[in-house]
């Protein structure tokens, strides 16, 4: 093609460009202060923060311009209009990336930064999926936003004149970038594109190497003050321990003094009744955190302790008690996958794990957003299910639940009845005008924290009734303070309630020392260990130290916190908060002020983040001889991972099973039975790996290992439905006809997709007739018995 008589763009036109992607980036910035302005975020949209925002934003855009001058040039000079078309589609992609960063920013009030390297594909779909979903409106956005520049782009050329007298334009937009660098930005107000990468950048560049010469820097003598004892009554046999930790559960919606008070008023009455911590802080700003520091007092690695590729040695309450004679729990309402749950509860010997898959027919999912997804099963629906569970009598049990209703998309049941009440508690009481505008904008939040605090309500009463009540402790925190309320600053996210509630208590105090949740495990231990003979390793490596029991507000501790994912980026020592390059002090209502010498606080952040790394990238955090159960990791040869890897670039569960289940089908089910293994190394809780599993055993003639893997999947989720059609197979196979009847009254009673087998269950009774075998009828408490004994409660 002859391009030597097409006109070639100009500067001009690469000028206007560069003005028209600042209007751009202008139009999006206000458009922020305006949706935090209607959430009752910020007081104003104009003010000196927006003024702020639009420094950076001409920052930003100048040194794009800066850079994409030379492309411009270099694509314009070698091909008419290539540069230019170049230039503004990459324009339009940056401000489509802004305009999705200030949309999250607005969502989470945090910016996304290194974060989210931290999530695999999966969990950000599902996050994506469960918090409003995708819909076409992104589509029709990104249309706007691009007929939005190219209006700009066509309304600078009647301006254009003005601009042209300054020569030349780049040292013009090279002194805007360098004098930003002198204006100090906050997350609010700074370039969103900008702050994610320079996260990247810092995240993948950042030093932590490990300097010191001590091999296991964390261990310790197992000698931690008893600080509880004073306070219970403990009986003779070892008390049941119950943790219940609640989603977005903050210190500021809790308790005497909460900023937002009056919507959690069961909570409320308990910290009354209770040994009551209200400055303690949970060390992650969300989830993924909370239960390797709650449970395990553990470092937290580089994107969450339950994050890491391989486990190193660790103890934790889960592994300590289950060696001492407890049986094990863990009960959520979600997919037990996500953040690697699964896999950590798999490596602590759990005895029983709950998640989303397993509940039935009989219980009620939380109800689908506009997108048409659903985290799982709501608070009530969770602790109804946990508590239908047989317990074993006379064995102590340690439990463990994670709530999830407190989330968005804040959809409780029952929404209408809660929003209500959320009006009368508006007319009834006295907030600031602040307060009250955040709670008219945000009320469907403030009706889920009323649900959630309901089905609180519901689990202990429905405790008390149960046998062992009055010799079981309850501790009772939030994850992380939810998320989409504004902070009143950078520690609010981490201070939530700390509840120890105990039939066995004696007295009940409230503690306004700051504490967190790497206290929890070592404090509980302690004491146990002063009135039982516990096994216990003679060192121990935990994060924290005894729960200050002090009734007055201080703060002693070094506490590191971690913001998310990748974002080591606070560091408590004292009464001094380090965040972000910034240090400030904390006041006795977990406010801050201006502070200096932060540059001690600075080394000890920068030293904890290199012994963290140490730690857990090397297996360092306790030797193998203070292992309570090592690592049960599935173990590949070299030749084997070579194979593996090739089938697939990076790991997907469900991309390897569909591979897996092909090879199946061809029959090559050594092959098969290999990338399974390693699927279930990776994902225990992946239903469809385990079931394609015990199919392969029984076509290779391990019918009996394909029915204990069946049995084990009907255990762990009643209601998936391509566990019993498979062992319908397997009985009829092997002609084992009373199984099958009594099969087809475990599928009618918890799958609520019998309908699927309805060919099986017709199959099953008409052999079992032929062979003259009839259900014996049992005694009601067998017949109640749980899908555990499936198989084993009639007689042959």
């Amino acid at each position: 093609m002859n391009t030597s008589k097409l006109d070639r763009y100009s500067l001009k036109q690469y000028t206007r460009l560069i003005i028209s992607f600042f209007c751009g980036l202008l139009l999006l910035t206000i458009g922020q202060y305006v949706i935090l302005y209607f959430k009752g975020v910020v007081d104003s949209i104009v003010s000196s923060s927006l003024f702020i925002a639009i420094a950076h934003q001409l920052g930003f855009a100048s040194i794009v311009g800066v850079f994409c001058v030379f492309g411009f040039n270099f694509w314009e000079n070698l091909r008419p209009k290539y540069g230019f078309n170049l230039v503004f589609v990459l324009l339009s992609l940056l401000l489509i990336v802004e305009a999705m960063l200030i949309g999250y920013y607005c969502t989470a009030l945090v910016p996304l930064g290194s974060d989210l390297l931290g999530y695999s594909l999966a969990d950000i779909k599902e996050t994506i999926s469960n918090s409003g979903g995708v819909s076409f409106l992104p589509i029709l956005a990104v249309v706007l936003i691009v007929a939005i520049f190219l209006g700009l782009y066509k309304v600078t050329s009647k301006y254009y004149h003005y601009i042209g007298r300054m020569y030349p334009f780049t040292i013009v937009l090279f002194s805007l970038f360098i004098s930003t660098l002198f204006l100090e930005g906050k997350p609010i107000n700074q370039n969103k594109t900008q702050y994610l990468a320079l996260n990247l950048y810092d995240s993948s560049t950042e030093d932590t190497t490990y300097k010191a010469n001590v091999e296991y820097p964390l261990i310790k003598e197992t000698h931690i003050e008893n600080v509880l004892g004073e306070y219970f009554d403990l009986k003779e046999e070892k008390p049941n321990i119950v943790f219940i930790m609640v989603e977005g559960l903050g210190r500021d919606f809790v308790g005497e003094g909460a900023e937002f008070e009056g919507f959690t008023p069961f909570l409320d009455s308990l910290t009354t009744k209770s040994l009551y911590w209200e400055n303690c802080l949970s060390t992650t700003g969300r989830t993924f955190g909370v239960v390797p520091s709650l449970l395990g007092s553990l470092p937290f690695g580089k994107s969450g302790f339950m994050e890491l590729e391989k486990y190193p040695n660790k103890l934790t309450l889960f592994s300590i008690l289950k060696n001492n004679g407890y049986h094990t729990a863990f009960y959520q309402g979600t997919n037990s996958s996500f953040d690697g749950v699964d896999r950590f509860l798999n490596s602590e010997n759990v005895d029983f794990v709950l998640d989303k898959a397993g509940f039935g027919n009989e219980y009620k999912m939380q109800a689908e957003d506009a997108a048409g997804s659903s985290w799982g099963y709501p608070d009530e629906e969770l602790f109804k299910k946990s508590l239908s569970l047989p317990r074993e009598a006379g064995k102590p049990r340690m439990e463990a639940y994670m709530t999830i209703s407190n989330h968005e998309p804040f959809i409780p049941p029952r929404q209408d009845f809660y929003e209500g009440k959320v009006k009368q508690i508006l007319n009834k009481r006295s907030y600031s005008s602040k307060t009250k505008k955040v709670i008219k904008k945000n009320d469907n939040v403030f009706a889920t924290i009323l649900y959630m605090d309901d089905a609180l309500k519901f689990a202990f009463d429905a405790y008390a009734k149960k046998p062992g009540f009055d010799n079981t402790i309850f501790v009772v925190t939030g994850d992380h303070r939810l998320i989409p309320i504004p902070q009143r600053n950078n520690l609010s996210r981490f201070h939530v309630p700390l509840i120890i509630y105990s039939p066995l208590l004696k007295k009940t105090r409230k503690m306004s020392a700051v504490s967190s949740h790497f206290d929890v495990t070592p404090t509980l231990l302690a004491l146990l260990q002063s009135k039982y003979e516990l096994k216990m390793p003679k060192k121990v490596a935990w994060m924290g130290s005894a729960l200050d029991m002090n009734k007055n507000f201080r703060s002693i501790k070094d506490i590191p916190l971690m913001r998310n994912k990748n974002e080591l980026k606070e560091y408590i020592s004292g009464d001094k908060l380090y965040s972000d390059g910034s240090v400030y002090s904390i006041d006795r209502n977990m406010d801050l002020g201006t502070a200096m010498g932060g540059g001690n606080i600075e080394a000890k952040l920068q030293a904890f983040k290199s012994m963290n790394a140490y730690v857990t990238s090397n297996d360092k955090i306790i030797p193998d001889s203070l292992a309570i159960f090592t690592i049960k990791k599935e173990k590949f040869t070299d030749s084997e991972m070579v194979w593996i890897s090739s089938l697939y670039n990076g790991f997907n569960s469900d991309t390897y099973f569909k591979i897996a289940r092909k090879l199946a089908f061809d029959d090559e089910y050594d092959k098969a039975l290999l990338l399974c293994r390693y699927i279930l190394s990776e994902r225990p809780s992946h239903m469809d790996t385990k079931v394609l599993s015990g199919r392969i055993n029984a076509w290779n003639g391990e019918r009996q290992v394909a029915i204990d893997i069946f049995k084990e999947c009907i255990k762990q989720n009643p209601n998936y439905i391509d566990s019993y059609a498979a062992l319908f197979d397997v009985y009829f196979w092997d002609s084992r006809h009373r199984e099958a009847l009594q099969l087809i009254e475990s599928v009618q009673k918890n799958s609520s997709s019998v309908d699927l087998v309805a060919d099986k269950i017709a199959r099953a009774r008409r052999e079992a007739r032929k062979a003259g075998v009839a259900l014996t009828i049992e005694p009601k408490e067998k017949v109640n018995k749980t899908v555990a004994d499936l198989g084993e409660v009639y007689e042959d």
